[in-house]
């Protein structure tokens, strides 16, 4: 009888990915997560495989780390090293001969994209085969990893969903934007996979790069730097300028995969342009499809502190304008990441979220890059557990220090401690809705973190006595603002005015209300709107006084989807020259889009079906645009077609698609108009059922 002789070998492709809950990711090779056994078959011709006379021995290879695997007759899968063993084989006289190996990667595995050999070693002869190739990723359904997580419910949200909701505006108008994390689109894990080769890390130190990828810690630190391309080859460029020719708007993405596919297809040049959002869903998409559990995270008044006082300095003059004299800022929201994995690095009792922050804001050793900082470590006010704790405790913590300034000298000063981290946010697992995690971060009141001995420092500023400064003193007048409804482009802005006499006597009062656009990360720009007049107010009265802000006046000013108004009003007592200020940081809405299935119960794979985009033009000009729709897994490529819409008008466009993934879907429509220039959004979620 002929000797053993290994013909072809089947990786099971469909199989193994089914078992690995990989299904649905695309890529060259086959996927795996690591601390789980597959199978592969052994087709060969001759006699039976006798271990006798032949070895089997499989050879594991990633980059310049080889691990050769003896197969074994008697054995069982391990958690802690590579092992194969030989399934029973039923001998079939008259059909193909097949061998069935079990494989198994520990679940502390480097994640990567591996070469799998054969080698088959017999009395006079050795034979090496090349099997192809598969890529690893990390097992949050395997209790080994350090990614380990608990719930089904919650692995399928921050694993396995591609539909995302980012929240943005302000705490008292909060606007939620649709985001396709996209991990399920064509060649998207290979690109992740490829952000990995590329980094300063891999360039510098291949072998040692590859070993420390068994740690999501340092995965989580590598991918926070290449979102953004600071310092390497990554994926964005960001832009706060407003300016944003050669490129395209941050408000204009609606999913990661164009941002990724542009980036791999220009040789990983960084695509132009991100804010915090756009690099916060694009680090989700990577950190998901590496098989970490990852959520995207809204901090409404999210601090900047520059200096690490965890102070914030803000300037008014006495007519109610905001200056920009401080380094440091409040971002009306900041968006970043929290990824769950155990910190085998830290004292006991830091395991869970991690914040991961891609955006640029300050370096961490040397790069732009923020975490992991432990969540936990964050609420205890734990400042020394790497990495970048103090940085975000003070995003969500610092005080505001508001100052009333007449060249140069401080008028008046009153401490804020609940502004700053109003409130944090996140979708909710298996909905369309908002969580509150600001509980996770902090206490109902923060108590004082220890801080460096020695006051604040206000550059160039002469202070009063510092004890008095540093909290709110008694005034004998009060002011505080109210907006009557949430502002939408196209209505006026309604507001009041609150004032109240604290004294009993008569008083004469000068006031002053400020309005100023802002971008939501730095400090306002010029005043479009103000009014100023005088006011009498008796004894311990309390006068409310209506202003509305006509839409002509801020129209051009805006409606860029993510512009906000700076409003103020500074209260002057004519006698005693005592002043107070109240002011409020709001956005205008603008209109979203709406998004009908026409037969919406029975949507089925595989099935055409008709969604109809509608919109109402509220301004009283025509405006044009471009209207796109996309849903991953329901359109092959984006709908686009160009509009013009008359005033008030109403317009119906169908978009034809047929889902080809079950589960939950998403379209969502975008609506970019040339003037006013502004960015539409709107998404409806399908349910897909299988055929």
């Amino acid at each position: 009888m002929d000797e053993f002789k290994v013909r072809t070998v089947d990786l099971q492709q469909v199989q193994n990915q089914t078992r690995h809950k990989t299904d649905g990711l695309s890529s060259s090779t086959l996927v795996l997560r690591r601390g789980q056994a597959f199978t592969v078959t052994i087709n060969y011709d001759g006699r039976p495989f006798d271990p006798l006379k032949e070895k089997l021995i499989f050879r594991i290879v990633l980059g310049p780390i080889a691990v050769e695997v003896p197969v074994s007759r008697f054995g069982q899968p391990s958690l802690t090293q590579w092992t194969a063993v030989l399934e029973r084989s039923v001998p079939n006289p008259t059909g193909p001969r097949a061998l069935s190996v079990t494989l198994s990667s520990p679940a502390t595995a480097s994640i990567g994209v591996y070469t799998l050999q054969l080698r088959v070693e017999a009395r006079l002869s050795v034979k090496t085969h090349l099997l192809g190739q598969f890529t690893l990723l990390c097992n949050p359904w395997c209790e080994a990893d350090s990614v380990f997580l608990q719930s089904e419910d919650l692995r399928t949200e921050y694993v396995k969903s591609d539909i995302g909701l980012l929240f943005k505006g302000s705490p008292g108008n909060i606007v939620s934007r649709p985001w396709s994390f996209d991990q399920y689109e064509k060649g998207i894990l290979d690109i992740c996979m490829k952000l990995l080769q590329v980094s300063p890390q891999h360039q510098a130190d291949m072998g040692k790069d590859l070993l420390n990828r068994s740690n999501p810690v340092y995965i989580g630190r590598v991918i926070s730097a290449m979102v953004n391309c600071n310092d390497d080859k990554g994926v964005l460029m960001g832009n706060w300028s407003g300016d944003y020719s050669g490129g395209v708007n941050p408000s204009q993405w609606s999913g990661s995969a164009d941002i990724l596919r542009k980036w791999a297809a220009t040789q990983f040049r960084p695509v132009k342009y991100g804010q915090c959002w756009v690099f916060a869903a694009v680090m989700c998409t990577v950190m998901r499809a590496l098989g970490i559990p990852t959520r995207v995270i809204t901090n409404f008044s999210s601090a900047h502190d520059t200096n690490g006082n965890m102070v914030i300095e803000e300037y008014y003059n006495e007519m109610g304008e905001k200056l920009s004299f401080s380094r440091d800022s409040i971002w009306n929201f900041h968006v970043w990441v929290e990824s769950w994995m155990k910190r085998p690095d830290l004292s006991r009792g830091y395991d869970g979220w991690q914040v991961l922050d891609p955006t640029p804001q300050e370096r961490s050793e040397g790069m732009f890059r923020c975490g992991p900082a432990a969540v936990k470590a964050v609420y205890e006010q734990k400042v020394d557990a790497q990495y970048d704790v103090p940085f975000v405790y003070a995003e969500v913590n610092a005080d505001v220090r508001v100052m009333i300034v007449r060249d140069r000298t401080v008028l008046s000063t009153s401490v804020d401690k609940r502004r700053v981290g109003a409130l944090i946010s996140t979708k909710r697992p298996g909905s369309m809705s908002m969580q509150d995690v600001t509980s996770e971060y902090k206490t109902e009141k923060d108590t004082e973190p220890i801080r460096a001995a020695g006051g604040f420092s206000a550059r160039g500023f002469s202070f009063g006595d510092e004890r008095t400064t540093a909290r709110e003193v008694s005034k004998g007048t009060a002011v505080s603002l109210q907006l009557l409804k949430p502002p939408v482009v196209g209505e006026n802005i309604s507001f009041n005015v609150i004032i109240t006499n604290n004294e009993a006597a008569q008083k004469l009062l000068k006031k002053h209300v400020n309005a100023q656009n802002k971008e939501y990360n730095r400090n306002p720009t010029g005043t479009f709107w103000e009014a100023h007049d005088d006011v009498k107010i008796g004894p311990k009265e309390t006068v409310t006084i209506k202003h509305e802000i006509s839409f002509k006046e801020y129209m051009l000013k805006e409606t860029a989807e993510d512009s906000l108004v700076n409003l103020a009003v500074v209260i002057e007592d004519v006698k005693s020259q005592e002043r107070v200020l109240a002011s409020e940081e709001f956005n205008i809405s603008t209109p979203s889009l709406d998004i009908q299935i026409q037969n919406e119960v029975s949507v089925i794979i595989n099935a055409p079906q008709v969604a109809t985009v509608s919109f109402t033009n509220p301004f009283n000009v025509a405006v044009s645009g471009e209207l796109s729709v996309s849903g991953s897994g329901l359109l092959e490529k984006k709908a686009q077609m160009s509009l013009t819409i008359q005033p008030r008008e109403t317009i119906k466009k169908p978009v034809n698609f047929t889902p080809r993934m079950a589960g939950a879907r998403m379209l969502s429509a975008n609506l970019v108009l040339e003037n006013p220039s502004t960015v539409l959004h709107g998404f409806k979620t399908i349910n897909v059922q299988a055929s």
